[in-house]
Parts: structure tokens; C-alpha cells; sequence
């Protein structure tokens, strides 16, 4: 499956052990493809707060942002099987690491909002093409006793890569700035771009017939995901205020995507190949990657939320702690390749998983507002289990029946799913820390309003008065803090109520995949 080692004068048992490590290097440099991607995606999720600050852009403004880089991923995805049969995988990612690195150097270039948004756009077209090729490619370079090993090292590479990504991102918008955090992972970038280019073969994945290039169906797709991108990012801040344009736009692009999936099934050479995936393992495999999806993003976007704004800790910290968790991923994703053969019944694994999010969730519920860290990495590692031991079966099970030659198109419709539900379950995070925060504001200040009046404004200009404030200034700061005190209280509550419907969720999940027959 690996093209023949160049000509060497040298014996035969050379060319061998050439052929032997360039296999092992392949093993490498197919997660670190992916793995790169990852690790950018990671630091500036976690980071998107304090970029927001450095090119000043208002939360509502900055999802832009976020929702440019999941449009452009998505059309690169969408488009993958295309490129890759007219151009094959080398060319193909090595075009899509210079995008991707551009981006990421406009990035940390970038003064303001919209040239942020334009080089996040670019930087997602060269993201979107990473995870999903270099999955395909270890079906397409191993022979089949090969692929278990080279799994194997796509599984712990991948995970490990991901588990750099918190704490390094909080270290460097601590030590050197927001901007780092697109720099940081350039070299490491091109590092990969040079593995690809030199060692995959030319001709893999080019197809021997010419490519029918289409503009209308991928126009199709790119008006359906962008509006329903931006219904998404906008949700969250315009779910109470403006309803009818959310529902305005989430219409408008579903009927779209409507439009769009008709188009395919009916068409000879589709973008996606629709017709194909209709067995009913692999759908319901993407039902329960949407579910895994859904629940890891909107639990990573509401913790650094608690930990910084709600207890109080440094963005170091929050990083280290995010990174805790990803490494206990990484253990029990190491674990599973390494076990998980013996164990030839999975439904069990899932069930675990599931389980342990439902603990994580219960755990972060019930910790009180003075906790200390230490306190917190039990969650934590619930969360870190959860995160290995719910996919990695589900991702076995989903594509086992479908075969190798739909493998690509099946790992193409599962990744696009992918960003559809990281945006949905962030998004859905967002909506309900909003109202839960509004309920728990209301019933706190209400419940408040006496002992505030009676007490704590005197108490408190007293000890700005002892600081040297004047009078009037003494008296704002006291209103100030008791408003910061009331709000930081409002969140802490809102979180603990947002992380019990978690564990629900969580719950729901597991007897979910208890009643199912089909996944085992």
C-alpha cells in the first residue's frame, strides 16, 4: 500500500528497513496532521475571550469569528473528495497547509474584527482538510494487518496533541499576548506540511477519470451553512431579544440544506454521496458522535467560564486544569487501544462513558463557591473518561459495516456533522447560562435587596472611606462591588443549575445507549 522506496545501490534488506520506517513515520505523521489542527482549534477556543479584548470586538461581534472558521472547515470538507481524486492527497494538503498557515499568520497579524473574521475564514478552508484526509489515509496507505497498529498511533498521537492545547494557550496569553496564540503553533504547521509533502505518494487518492466540477451544488452548500452558522453564533444573543430573525435564518437554512441533500442524492458525481450512507449502524453512529459532540462542547465552554469568572482563578490555571482533564483523555484513549480488543463487547464502554459525564456534571454542581483546585480534578477526570471511552467505540461501530470504498465518503458526512454539532451544543451552552443567569440574577437580587439596603453599602463605603475615597466616590465603589459580588454569586448558580442538566442529558444518553441493539 506504500509506494516502493526510491533506488538504492545498497542490498535488498536496506530497501527493506527504508520501507519499514517510512511506514512508522507515516504511523506519526498522520495524526500530527490532524493533531495540529486540533491543538490550533483548542488554544483558540479557550483563548476567544481575551482575543475578543485584543481586536476589541463585543461578544456578539467576535462569533463571527468563530462561526468563519466552522464555514470555511466545512466547505473545505465538503469539497475534499473532489480535490483530492483531481489533485491527490499530497497536493492537496500541501495546498491546504499553506492555507492554513496563512491564516494563522493573518491571525496573529490581524488589528481588528474584520481582519480577524477574514483570516479565521482562510485559516478554516486549510482546517477543514486535515482531520478528515488523514483518517482516509490510513485506510488508503496501510494493508489491512497494518491498520490496527497504525490506529493505534493515529488514537494517542491525536489525543496527546489535544491535550497540549489549554494550558499552552493559557501561558501564552498570560506571558506574551493573544497574538501567541496563532503564532505558537506555525512551526509545528510547517513542520507537518514538510512531512506530507515528502512522504506521501503522488498519485494516492487521484482518481483515473476527470473530476466533473460543478459551482451551483457547492454555492448550495455555502449559502445553507452559512446561514445556519450564523443563526448559531447569533443564538446566543439573540434567542430573547429578536426570536423571529433566529427563526428567519435557521428556516431559510435548513430549507437550503434541504435543497442541497435533494440535489445530491439524485446526482451522478455529488459533493456528497448521500445515497451510500443509508445504513442504519452508521446513522446511528452520527446520532450518538452528535450527542458526544454536543455535550463536550457546551461542557468546554461553560468551565473556563466557572473557574475564571466564577471562582476566581488565574487563566493559567484554568488552562492547566483544562489540560488535566485532556490528559486523562489521552490515558484512557491510550488504554483503549491497548485493551480494548480484548473486550470485544463495547456497548459497556459507552455506557461507562456516559456515566462518567453524568458524574462530572453532578460533581461540578455540587462544589461550593470557595473550592479549591485540588477539589475540582475529580470532575475533571470524569470528564477526561468520558471523553475516550463514549467515541472511540462509537467510532469503530459506526463505520464497521460500511466497507472501504465508502469509508471516505461516510468519514466526510461525520466530520461535517461534527462542526454542525460543536456549534449547536456551544451555542446551546450559551442560550441557557444566559436565562439560567437571568433567573438566579432576578431571584438573588430580589431576595438581597433588604440585607444589601441594611448592610453591606455602609459596611462598604466605610472601607473605601478608610482607603481615601471621598464620599461620592466611596459610595459608587460600594454599589460597584456589591453589584460584582451579586453577579459573580448569579453566575456560580447559573453554572451549577447548567451542569445539572448535563448530568440529565448525560443520563438521558446512557439509557439511550442501553436500550439500543444495534451498537454492542
Amino acid at each position: 500500500m506504500i509506494d516502493p522506496a526510491p533506488a538504492d545501490p545498497a542490498p535488498g534488506h536496506h530497501l527493506a528497513g527504508w520501507h519499514e520506517r517510512k511506514k512508522r513515520l507515516l504511523m506519526l505523521l498522520l495524526p500530527a496532521i490532524a493533531g495540529v489542527e486540533f491543538l490550533e482549534s483548542g488554544m483558540f477556543v479557550f483563548a476567544a475571550s481575551h482575543i475578543a479584548g485584543g481586536v476589541d470586538a463585543a461578544p456578539r461581534e467576535f462569533a463571527q469569528v468563530l462561526a468563519a472558521y466552522a464555514i470555511g472547515s466545512m466547505m473545505m470538507i465538503a469539497m475534499q473528495q473532489w480535490l483530492a481524486r483531481h489533485f491527490g492527497y499530497r497536493r492537496y494538503l500541501a495546498a491546504a497547509f499553506a492555507l492554513f498557515i496563512a491564516g494563522a499568520v493573518a491571525s496573529a497579524l490581524a488589528e481588528g474584527l474584520q481582519a480577524l473574521t477574514l483570516a479565521r475564514l482562510v485559516e478554516g478552508f486549510g482546517g477543514g482538510a486535515l482531520f478528515t484526509s488523514s483518517r482516509i489515509l490510513v485506510m488508503l496507505l496501510f494493508a489491512p494487518a497494518e491498520r490496527p497498529r497504525a490506529l493505534r498511533h493515529f488514537i494517542v498521537v491525536l489525543f496527546g496533541l489535544s491535550a497540549l492545547g489549554p494550558a499552552l494557550s493559557g501561558w501564552l496569553v498570560e506571558s506574551w499576548g493573544w497574538r501567541w496564540v496563532f503564532a505558537a503553533p506555525v512551526p509545528l504547521m510547517a513542520l507537518a506540511a514538510a512531512g506530507a509533502w515528502m512522504l506521501l505518494p503522488d498519485a494516492v487518492g487521484r482518481s483515473g477519470e476527470p473530476v466533473r466540477w460543478a459551482a451551483g451544488p457547492l454555492l448550495l452548500f455555502a449559502a445553507a451553512i452559512t446561514l445556519v452558522q450564523l443563526g448559531l453564533s447569533e443564538a446566543r444573543y439573540d434567542v430573547f431579544l429578536n426570536p423571529l430573525h433566529l427563526i428567519a435564518l435557521a428556516l431559510a437554512g435548513l430549507l437550503l440544506l434541504g435543497w442541497f441533500a435533494a440535489h445530491q442524492w439524485g446526482h451522478d458525481e455529488p459533493l456528497l454521496r448521500l445515497r451510500e450512507l443509508r445504513h442504519p449502524a452508521y446513522l446511528l453512529g452520527l446520532g450518538f458522535y452528535f450527542m458526544h459532540y454536543c455535550m463536550s462542547n457546551a461542557s468546554s465552554y461553560v468551565f473556563p467560564i466557572l473557574a475564571e469568572r466564577g471562582l476566581g482563578m488565574p487563566l493559567s490555571t484554568v488552562g492547566l486544569l483544562n489540560s488535566f482533564a485532556a490528559a486523562v483523555t489521552w490515558a484512557a484513549a491510550f488504554a483503549y487501544v491497548r485493551f480494548g480488543s480484548k473486550l470485544p463487547a463495547k456497548r459497556p464502554l459507552m455506557a461507562a462513558g456516559a456515566a462518567a459525564l453524568a458524574l462530572s456534571a453532578w460533581l461540578l454542581a455540587s462544589q461550593p463557591p470557595d473550592v479549591n483546585v485540588a477539589a475540582l480534578l475529580p470532575a475533571l477526570a470524569a470528564k477526561g473518561v468520558f471523553g475516550a471511552l463514549f467515541v472511540l467505540p462509537v467510532a469503530g461501530l459506526t463505520f464497521r459495516e460500511l466497507g472501504e470504498e465508502r469509508f471516505a465518503p461516510g468519514y466526510q458526512g461525520k466530520n461535517l456533522m461534527r462542526q454542525l454539532a460543536g456549534s449547536f451544543g456551544t451555542s446551546l451552552a450559551a442560550i441557557a447560562l444566559t436565562d439560567l443567569q437571568f433567573s438566579a440574577h432576578t431571584q438573588l437580587a430580589g431576595g438581597m435587596e433588604h440585607t444589601v439596603s441594611a448592610g453591606w453599602i455602609a459596611a462598604l463605603e466605610a472601607g473605601f472611606a478608610a482607603r481615601g475615597f471621598s464620599p461620592g466616590e466611596a459610595h459608587a465603589a460600594a454599589l460597584a462591588e456589591v453589584a460584582r459580588l451579586i453577579g459573580q454569586q448569579t453566575l456560580l448558580l447559573a453554572c451549577d443549575e447548567f451542569y445539572r442538566l448535563l448530568a440529565v442529558l448525560a443520563a438521558l444518553v446512557l439509557v439511550a445507549v442501553l436500550s439500543q441493539r444495534r451498537f454492542r
